[in-house]
């Protein structure tokens, strides 16, 4: 056969096979469920101000990029050799590691102990949770915080022998330490890491816990609370029912079923209100041979602890929403719980709650530069939202307080850096806080004042 003839039909099957994709599109739809993302959308060639969108290639190549026929088939294939061939991922959010086990790539930092919070800022968030802390005892209320561990901090023989971690501490273990002495920190890590089982305690597959670590952090949180666990029935069995959020991100065009773990105790409580799936922002339960009310501030960890803490209590709400919505606390148990590799979240966004007035008067403040501060005030609601950010000169060592005055009262803020208002500033410089006020609130009629631990004091002129 003539040369020629073969590189014409070379050709002609090269290029036929990349239309391929763009010819099955109409047959072929990608979920972005799977690969928990939102795909690409189809670009305008206009802006929402009439111009031309000069980027509408980069988009549209984007958008086909995303949306192309058989392109979750093929993810799956390049996944499934990269991990079988070369122990790699081909999902930068997924970690392959040995004997199936995966990762998320977002815990990677945690496990190395690097990019860790500065000292103030590990400082700031327990000055945060300690506020809570107060604001609940003098509500009535019983308050536990806990942080759920990542699966690499409770099983790291299963990470690739090249992420070696470093000589740093986490930001676990430095909180963990500070926290050791108080009343209310639960140390969930501690719990899961000596207890000693034959079924792992997370997912091989998934991010997070099974129903056994669940339950074992459960169990945890009732022991300080001195009160019973919910029952575990006649002990604990298997199924392959579990679809793992990192299988499903690496492999999405399977059904990577994964172990979950079940007991057959039978739970009698039920849900109040409408009720879709656990991931719900807002679920409120009721159980009959519960005691006493629980407002449960949670993340996707606790999902699979709220049939456990349901069972105990006669009411309960958990909730997802951010901030922590606490201006309902009297007389019930409040629980905050949230996954260790977002506890830098805990110095970026106050609580809603009335902030607590403060007696500064003995204080002699040096007077600070207005350059570099900047302080706002909105409305939200029934409250007003106070929040700045200070530089660096208002502090001189790694642990402040930082107090607002406005219309003759002083109140205790908390150190939070909200990048949902500010895009400039140090986030370990930031304050937020809410009060009732039912008059708009001047940003020029505020004065905010840090106390560093050392005792300097720098006020706002």
């Amino acid at each position: 056969m003539n040369k020629n003839v073969l590189y014409r039909l070379y050709a002609a099957v090269f290029v036929g096979v990349c239309l391929v994709p763009s010819a099955l599109m109409p047959v072929f739809r990608n979920s972005s469920n799977k690969e928990k993302r939102t795909l690409a959308s189809f670009p305008k060639a206009k802006t929402e101000d009439g111009s031309l969108n000069f980027d509408y290639f980069s988009q549209f190549e984007d958008w086909f990029s995303d949306h192309m026929a058989l392109r979750q088939q093929l993810v799956t294939a390049d996944g499934r050799l990269r991990s079988a061939l070369f122990c790699t991922s081909a999902n930068s959010d997924v970690i392959v590691g040995s004997d199936g086990w995966l990762y998320y790539g977002k815990t990677v930092d945690d496990f190395l102990r690097i990019n860790t919070l500065s000292e103030r800022g590990v400082n700031n968030i327990c000055h945060n949770i300690d506020l809570i802390s107060r604001y609940c005892s003098d509500n009535g209320a019983e308050f536990i915080f806990t942080v759920a561990p990542n699966k690499n901090s409770v099983y790291s023989e299963h990470m690739p022998f090249n992420y070696v971690p470093s000589d740093n501490r986490s930001n676990y273990e430095r909180l963990a330490e500070k926290l050791s002495g108080s009343t209310w920190f639960c140390d969930m890590k501690q719990k899961l890491v000596e207890t000693t089982s034959s079924i792992p305690l997370y997912h091989k597959t998934d991010t997070h816990w099974n129903n056994l670590g669940a339950y074992v952090g459960h169990v945890s949180l009732m022991d300080m609370l001195g009160r019973e666990s919910c029952p575990a029935g006649n002990g604990w069995y298997t199924r392959n029912d579990r679809l793992g959020d990192l299988a499903a991100m690496l492999y999405p065009a399977e059904e990577a079923k994964d172990t979950n773990v079940y007991n057959d105790y039978e739970y009698t409580y039920n849900y109040q209100g409408r009720f879709k799936a656990l991931d719900d922002i807002t679920i409120k339960t009721v159980c009959a041979g519960g005691e006493g009310e629980l407002l449960m501030f949670r993340d996707s960890y606790g999902e699979a602890i709220l049939p456990y803490m349901a069972e105990c209590f006669a009411s309960a709400e958990f909730s997802r929403a951010v901030p922590y919505r606490l201006t309902d606390v009297k007389g019930k148990t409040v629980i905050i719980e949230i996954v260790e590799r977002n506890l830098g979240n805990l110095q970026k966004y106050a609580p809603l709650m009335n902030a607590p007035e403060a007696d500064i008067s003995g204080i002699k403040p040096t007077a600070g530069t207005r350059e570099g501060v900047v302080i706002k005030a909105e409305k939200n609601g029934m409250l007003t939202h106070i929040c700045g950010v200070l530089p660096d000169s208002y502090f001189s060592s790694d642990s402040a307080v930082i107090y607002v005055t406005v219309g003759g009262k002083t109140y205790e803020a908390f150190n939070c850096f909200d990048d949902g208002v500010f895009s400039e500033g140090s986030s370990d410089n930031g304050f937020s806080m809410y009060i009732s006020s039912e008059e708009e609130i001047s940003p020029d009629d505020i004065t905010v004042t840090a106390v560093s631990s050392n005792g300097s004091a720098v006020r706002t002129e």
